[in-house]
């Protein structure tokens, strides 16, 4: 199976309308991806290896992919994250960082006694964008961001000890960058060793919220790559210096769960295998959307909003929308960007079924500062409007026209919330998650985006965000078995249009 021919040239043309010209304005993007350009083309337009889709909470998550995944690598692990703090996530990596240097300082001791080539230095890079707000409004305003010195890494960071890290060839350097008034960089991911990438929901932080990551292989973990260099290491050009790989000198996989890490579980926790027995990679699109220091903000909730940011992913995002036929599934912590609403009520006008599920209450601080706006209010307005469609068609039709007459689409609407039977369940040490901070798309069960990106107008507007669209109907089938399985009896049905 490949792209149609229809969404790639679709893709491709709203995105070079949609690209800023000046120099001056490409410089003011992070990262900066010149679709006309051939090579920046295929590191978006590229295809993948889907491994895995695991739902829990951000602490399961870690424990049971992410941290096994990093501490196997072997020559390089890079973790971007945008909330770095003090959490059972956090103690869990410094655990399990603790445990790889012992593991690595004894296979150097073991080399020194034998007189052979000892194990090379593993490259760590930690990279964050907020750990607090009096750190955000303090950061240095520069595209270079703020290495942190080793010192600060123990009380700051809550990471090991330097010396213990370095004892064990253990490269570590950790750096966080942030522009005001909000453009925070939002991705998360991990690339092990360049080979495999990691792209979760979660954040290294404490909260307990339904959270998605997705584990792929092949040639999107160079697109990868290339957005990690482009933002946290423009030295380089966006071009990573090359590993020096010798097979025999690498160490062994080192498994932190044989090692004792505890896994922090969640009743909502589910892994997936992913097209186990496909022979080839899918189409996959890499979905980078660079941030703006210059939102056009808008201070009241009644001025329109000006035409999103021509991002990968907003543009990527809106083709998807408009060129739904019957279906669109949408799970988003929060929907507070006008060119969405816009764009789900005109594809219900061609009779697209519409299924949105979102939190209620969640960060409405953040929501009103961004937005001027919530999404409860934003759900409200698309209902009314919806309304409005409703009482507005026909009762009937002549003959000669109810073959051009299209009903509107089925509209759903959901709040998430915790299942009622496990909130109540104080003894148990499984977490239940509060909330939905899961990002997730799925139109016509054959095109599925996850990633880093909101439906709100600080995803769409301001942030640095990451997504990732995969063309497969056996990961859509998946994706969609495994979430609907961890909604069951955790949805608030808010809205439907086909209920008496």
């Amino acid at each position: 199976m490949s792209f149609t021919s229809s969404l790639v040239h679709d893709f491709v043309k709203r995105l070079e309308h949609g690209q800023p010209t000046e120099n001056t304005t490409r410089h003011a993007e992070i990262p900066w991806f010149d679709i006309g350009d051939a090579s920046d083309r295929e590191l978006l337009v590229t295809h993948s290896s889907p491994c895995s889709f695991t739902l829990g909470t951000g602490a399961s998550i870690y424990t049971d992919v992410l941290i096994p995944a990093l501490t196997a690598a072997r020559r390089e692990v890079i973790l971007v994250t945008c909330f770095w703090a003090g959490s059972a996530t956090l103690s869990a990596l410094h655990d399990a960082l603790v445990k790889l240097a012992a593991h690595r300082r004894a296979l150097l001791n073991d080399a020194r006694s034998r007189g052979t080539i000892p194990t090379p230095p593993l490259r760590v890079r930690v990279c964050f964008s907020s750990r607090s707000l009096l750190q955000k409004l303090l950061h240095p305003q520069s595209r270079d961001g703020y290495i942190y010195p080793p010192s600060s890494w123990q009380a700051a960071l809550g990471l090991p000890d330097p010396a213990l890290l370095e004892s064990a060839a253990i490269q570590l350097q950790a750096k966080s960058l942030f522009l005001l008034p909000f453009s925070v960089m939002h991705p998360k991911f991990v690339i092990v060793d360049r080979q495999r990438a990691f792209i979760p929901s979660c954040n290294v932080s404490w909260e307990p919220w339904l959270e998605g990551c997705v584990e792929v292989t092949g040639p999107a973990v160079n697109g990868l790559l290339s957005f990690y260099s482009r933002t946290w290491e423009p030295e380089h050009g966006g071009v990573q210096p090359p590993l020096e790989r010798n097979h025999l000198l690498e160490p062994p996989a080192f498994d932190v769960r044989m090692a004792g890490l505890a896994l922090v579980a969640s009743a909502a926790h589910r892994r997936a295998a992913l097209l186990p027995e496909s022979p080839s990679p899918i189409p996959t699109l890499l979905l980078p959307s660079s941030c703006h220091r210059n939102p056009h903000f808008r201070p009241f909730p009644w001025q329109k909003d000006p035409k999103p940011p021509g991002t990968p992913l907003n543009v990527a995002l809106l083709a998807l929308l408009d060129g739904a036929r019957r279906s669109i599934y949408v799970q988003t912590p929060n929907l507070t960007c006008q060119a969405v609403l816009r764009a789900v009520l005109s594809a219900l006008q061609r009779g697209v079924d519409v299924d949105i599920v979102t939190s209620r209450n969640l960060m409405l601080l953040e929501q009103l500062v961004t937005a001027g706006t919530t999404t409860s209010w934003c759900l409200r307005s698309l209902l009314r409007r919806f309304r409005k469609l409703e009482r507005s068609k026909p009762e009937s039709l002549p003959a000669e026209m109810e073959l051009g007459h299209v009903p509107l689409g089925r509209l759903r609407i959901s709040y998430f919330r915790p299942r009622p039977s496990l909130k109540m369940r104080t003894h148990t040490k499984e977490e239940e998650p509060v909330h939905s901070h899961l990002k997730l798309i799925m139109v016509d069960d054959k095109y599925t985006v996850l990633g880093s990106g909101n439906l709100d107008r600080a995803s769409w507007y301001t942030s640095q965000e990451l997504g990732i669209l995969f063309h497969s109907t056996d990961l859509a089938n998946t994706v969609g078995i495994e979430v609907d399985c961890v909604l069951a009896d955790r949805l608030e049905l808010v809205f439907d249009s086909a209920a008496p």
